[in-house]
């Protein structure tokens, strides 16, 4: 028998880091336009696009268990975001440091999404693991274009 029910706090976990993604391309679109690295931001901003359409998928799913969907971050993202500020500004305010930095989100944000998927697989409906796993790819395409464009830079 198939799995109705959706734990909403491991829903809300992977909206945290879809909140934290928003917020850290937030960042970095502040970090770019203060460096003059404004050919950046369409970039970013197409990813804030992205997490907020992976919000909107899962909210339906959080309230369906009589749950409200979480609008908070995770504290590890609050300290990611400031620590961002800190070795752009360290490391000489270039493109690659930026965008070293986004990869790194990126890799916080693949990290929770398998984890979801690998611990919470048994209190999941099949609807929201197939969901998961659909965001996580167009994520996944999405870390690979931040390293493309990273690679792409000379140290």
């Amino acid at each position: 028998m198939e799995n109705n029910i959706n734990n909403p706090e491991i829903i809300n976990d992977i909206i945290k880091i879809n909140n934290d993604r928003i917020e850290g391309y937030k960042k970095a679109i502040d970090l770019a336009t203060s460096h003059g690295l404004d050919k950046l931001i369409p970039t970013f901003q197409k990813f804030i696009g992205q997490s907020e359409e992976f919000i909107a998928e899962l909210t339906p799913y959080v309230e369906l268990e009589g749950k409200e969907a979480t609008d908070s971050t995770m504290l590890s993202g609050k300290l990611f975001r400031a620590w961002m500020g800190i070795k752009v500004n360290i490391t000489g305010d270039d493109e690659r440091s930026l965008l070293e930095t986004c990869e790194q989100g990126e890799d916080a944000f693949k990290s929770t999404y398998q984890t979801a998927l690998a611990e919470g697989s048994q209190e999941l409906s099949q609807n929201v693991h197939s969901l998961i796993n659909t965001q996580l790819s167009k994520q996944l395409e999405a870390h690979n274009i931040i390293k493309m464009m990273r690679d792409s830079k000379t140290i």
